[in-house]
């Protein structure tokens, strides 16, 4: 499967069980990335040789290789590093479902978008999580999409900063927050936060998902810790693992 904008160009393919997204005009690994390895059978060498291989052949030669260490079993790491890969920071799952939602308190103003706002939503973003201008209008297009709602906060009419809630069939999934960094320490994170947990609990949402980098050392785990106050446990996490010296 191929997808091209123009500015933007996406593939999606399959290596044995292993579901492989990758671009070779954009080069964030958010979007050059490997779900679902382990979910049939065991990795081989052979396959996970492979995969390396095709992100090469396909431009992009840095991706994530999304672990779930329960799904592979003992001994993984060592395969892992034998076909090439090393250990990069993981992401912690973070769940929560009803409960008492902390209020907004931030100074700047939230709201819900449509896509009208969509490019402004997307410049932050992609600002934020490094995205390339030419994957910004993907982003924008999810305001069209029917399970997202998309919110962002206003320094006045200033776009300050972004959030997503994706809903459906009773689970909600936070993403895409992001403040500008001209707006910081304005309380406007956990304002979104607790706008979007609010929003997913009245629309009948029995589970709210989201996740962030997991806590490492020297870090100063914000986004980690506003997860933590917004009411959200710990689930699991997700190692990712990316090719040797990339």
């Amino acid at each position: 499967m191929a997808v091209d904008t123009g500015n933007f160009r996406w593939t999606r393919f399959r290596q044995g069980d292993a579901i492989c997204y990758g671009s070779a005009t954009e080069r964030n690994v958010l979007i050059n990335r490997v779900l679902e390895l382990g979910s049939e059978y065991m990795p081989t060498l052979e396959q996970l040789v492979d995969i390396r291989r095709l992100y090469t052949n396909a431009g992009a030669t840095r991706f994530f290789l999304h672990v779930i260490p329960e799904k592979l079993g003992p001994g993984y790491e060592d395969l892992l590093s034998e076909a090439g890969y090393e250990k990069y920071r993981g992401w912690m799952k973070f769940e929560r479902g009803a409960g008492e939602v902390g209020p907004v308190t931030t100074d700047l103003s939230i709201c819900r978008i449509g896509p009208e706002k969509a490019a402004d939503f997307a410049a932050i973003v992609g600002k934020v999580f490094d995205y390339g201008v030419g994957f910004q209008p993907a982003i924008a297009a999810l305001a069209n999409a029917p399970d997202w709602h998309l919110y962002m906060s206003f320094n006045g009419d200033q776009p300050s900063g972004s959030g997503g809630l994706y809903m459906r069939n009773g689970v909600a999934y936070l993403d895409f927050g992001a403040t500008h960094p001209d707006f910081r320490r304005r309380g406007g994170q956990t304002g979104m936060l607790n706008t979007r947990i609010q929003a997913a609990l009245d629309a009948g949402c029995s589970s709210i998902v989201t996740m962030t980098g997991e806590a490492v050392p020297g870090d100063e785990q914000r986004s980690y810790n506003n997860i933590k106050r917004a009411g959200f446990k710990e689930a699991c996490l997700r190692e990712n693992w990316i090719p040797a010296g990339s």
